[in-house]
C-alpha cells in the first residue's frame, strides 16, 4: 500500500535535566500513544546516568517498555547523524530555561513543565503518588497531542495548540487544550 509508505512518523524528544523520571515517563507514553505515527525519545541538559528506580517500577506496573529507558545527554541529538525532531517538549522549569543545543530539522517547541515526583517527600505512598500524579498529567497532555490533526494545522496554529497543551489545567478529569 503506497499509503503506508508514504506516512509521516513524527520524531518527539522530551527534556529534562536529569532525564530520570519526567522525560522517560513522556518518552514511554508517547511511543505506546503515539504508536505507528510518533517515534519519541528522551535526554536532560545534566543526565544523572540512570533511571530513577520509581520511575521504573511505575511505568513497569503500567506495562510500558522500560526495556531502552535509559538517562542520556540532550547532545546525542545534537549531531548531524541525529534523527531529524519534529518537535521538542521541555517538562520541566529548569530545561526550558536553558540554553539549549542546536536540533537538525528546525523543530516545533513548546514547555509543558510538570512537578519534579524525584523532589518529593514524605511516605513511601506520597512519594509513590507524586510519581503517579506527574505520569496522570503528561498522559492527559501527550494524549490531548496525539489527538490534533497535525497535517491540517498550519505552523502557527499548531504553536498555538502544542503551547496550549502546556497550560493546560492538570485536574483528575480528563484535560483540554482549550485557552
Amino acid at each position: 500500500m503506497s499509503e503506508t509508505t508514504e506516512k509521516k512518523v513524527y520524531n518527539v524528544l522530551f527534556l529534562c535535566t536529569g532525564n530520570s523520571a519526567r522525560s522517560i515517563m513522556a518518552e514511554a507514553i508517547l511511543n505506546r500513544a503515539g504508536q505507528g505515527n510518533f517515534r519519541a525519545f528522551s535526554a536532560g541538559s545534566q543526565p544523572k546516568g540512570k533511571v530513577h528506580p520509581k520511575t521504573l517500577e511505575l511505568l513497569r506496573k503500567l506495562h510500558y517498555d522500560v526495556s531502552g529507558a535509559r538517562s542520556k545527554s540532550w547532545l546525542e541529538f545534537s549531531q548531524p547523524d541525529s534523527p531529524k525532531l519534529d518537535f521538542v517538549f521541555t517538562v520541566c522549569d529548569n530545561a526550558a530555561g536553558e540554553a539549549c543545543p542546536y536540533w537538525p530539522g528546525q523543530p516545533m517547541t513548546a514547555h509543558w513543565g510538570v512537578p519534579d515526583p524525584v523532589a518529593a517527600t514524605g511516605t513511601e505512598a506520597e512519594i509513590g503518588f507524586a510519581f503517579a500524579d506527574t505520569m496522570r498529567m503528561l498522559t492527559n497532555r501527550i494524549n490531548i497531542f496525539v489527538s490534533l490533526p497535525l497535517k491540517k494545522l498550519d505552523r502557527l496554529s499548531l504553536q498555538k495548540q502544542l503551547d496550549a497543551i502546556g497550560k493546560t489545567k492538570d485536574a483528575s478529569s480528563p484535560a483540554t487544550a482549550a485557552e
